[in-house]
C-alpha cells in the first residue's frame, strides 16, 4: 500500500478523532486543520507521531486552505457544523462552513487531487414505505444541513476524482464525543434518566458505528480507482430500525429503561427511510461493529461522561 499526504479538515471532531489515528497507523502523513471550537484535546496522543501535523484555523480561510492543499494528495473534508439542530440554530455559520467553504475547497483542487467526502444519507428525506433508498433514489433533503450536503456532493462528484460516502446516523464512543447523535443520545438517556419520551417512534433510519466509518475511508483510499466518481451509502444493513425498535435494543442493555410514546409532538429531524448498502458491500467492504457492540460500549462510556459539553447544541 502506498502512503499519501492527507489533509483532514475538522480532523479533531467526532469522526476525525477516530479516523486520524487510523490513517497514521496505516502509514499515511496526515495534516489536520481544525478550529478546536469545542476545546477538545482528542488528538493529543497523535503529536508524538512524526507523520502528524496540526494547524489551528478556519476552513473558511481560503488562503490557508489553499496553502495546505498544495501539499496534499488526498483531502477528507470533515469540517462542518454537523446536524440539523445546530444548522437551524446558526444558519449563517452553516451556510458559510458547510456550503461556501466546501465549494471553495473543491474549486481550489487540482484535477489529480483525490477527495473522499462525507455526506449525510438524511438527503433521502422521507422514503417510500418498504422501499430501500439506493444511491439512485431521488434526494429530498428536509433540513438545511441535508440541503447543503446534497449540493456539495454534486460539486465533489463533478470534480471527477472523488468518492462520496452517504453516512447513516453514526454512533459509538469517540475521544471527541457527541451525545446529540440519535443512538448516543437515546443510550445516554437510558443510562442516566432511565426513560425517554418518543416522538414519531415509527420513523426509520439506518445506523453505522463511528469506527466503521473510519474503516470506510481507509477502504476508499485503498480502492480509489475502482470506486471513484460515485456515491456510496454507508450503513449497517442489519440496522434499518425505527426509533421504537432501537429503544428495544437499548433496553436489552439497560433493562429498567422506560420508553413512553407521545401521541403529539414532532421530531425536528423528520427523516424516515430504509437504506440499501449493497453498492459499498459489492466493493468488498463489510462492517466490523454491530449495533449491540456499540450499545455495550456506550453504556460503559457513560459511566465516565455526564456533561452536556459533549453535544453540538
Amino acid at each position: 500500500m502506498s502512503c499519501h499526504n492527507i489533509l483532514v479538515t475538522g480532523g479533531a471532531g467526532y469522526l476525525g478523532s477516530i479516523l486520524v489515528p487510523e490513517l497514521l497507523r496505516a502509514g499515511h502523513r496526515v495534516t489536520v486543520l481544525d478550529n478546536f471550537l469545542f476545546k477538545q484535546t482528542s488528538l493529543n496522543h497523535c503529536v508524538a507521531d512524526p507523520n502528524f501535523d496540526v494547524v489551528r484555523g478556519d476552513v473558511r480561510d481560503q488562503a490557508l486552505v489553499k496553502s495546505l492543499l498544495a501539499k496534499a494528495d488526498i483531502v477528507i473534508p470533515l469540517a462542518a457544523l454537523v446536524g440539523a439542530p445546530l444548522c437551524k440554530q446558526d444558519p449563517v455559520g452553516a451556510t458559510s462552513v458547510n456550503l461556501d467553504a466546501q465549494l471553495a475547497l473543491v474549486k481550489a483542487l487540482a484535477p489529480s487531487q483525490r477527495v473522499l467526502m462525507p455526506i449525510t444519507n438524511s438527503g433521502y428525506g422521507i422514503g417510500e414505505a418498504g422501499k430501500f433508498c439506493t444511491e439512485d433514489s431521488p434526494m429530498r433533503p428536509l433540513s438545511l444541513y441535508g440541503i447543503h450536503k446534497v449540493e456539495v456532493e454534486k460539486a465533489v462528484l463533478d470534480h471527477g476524482n472523488a468518492i462520496s460516502f452517504r453516512l447513516a446516523t453514526v454512533f459509538g464512543m469517540s475521544p471527541r464525543m457527541r451525545l446529540d447523535l440519535l443512538v448516543n443520545d437515546f443510550t445516554y438517556r437510558a443510562v442516566n434518566d432511565r426513560f425517554i419520551v418518543l416522538f414519531e417512534g415509527h420513523f426509520k433510519r439506518n445506523y453505522i458505528h463511528v469506527r466503521d466509518v473510519a474503516r470506510t475511508f481507509l477502504h476508499g483510499i485503498d480502492n480509489f480507482e475502482t470506486m471513484k466518481g460515485r456515491p456510496y451509502n454507508v450503513g449497517l444493513s442489519e440496522a434499518n430500525l425505527s426509533k421504537i425498535e432501537l429503544c428495544a435494543r437499548i433496553k436489552a442493555h439497560v433493562p429498567d429503561f422506560v420508553v413512553l410514546e407521545a401521541p403529539v409532538g414532532e421530531d425536528p429531524d423528520k427523516r424516515d427511510y430504509i437504506v440499501s448498502n449493497e453498492r459499498l458491500e459489492a466493493t468488498g467492504w463489510r462492517p466490523a461493529y454491530a449495533l449491540d457492540t456499540g450499545l455495550a460500549e456506550l453504556v460503559k462510556g457513560y459511566r465516565m461522561i455526564r456533561n452536556s459539553v459533549y453535544s453540538n447544541v
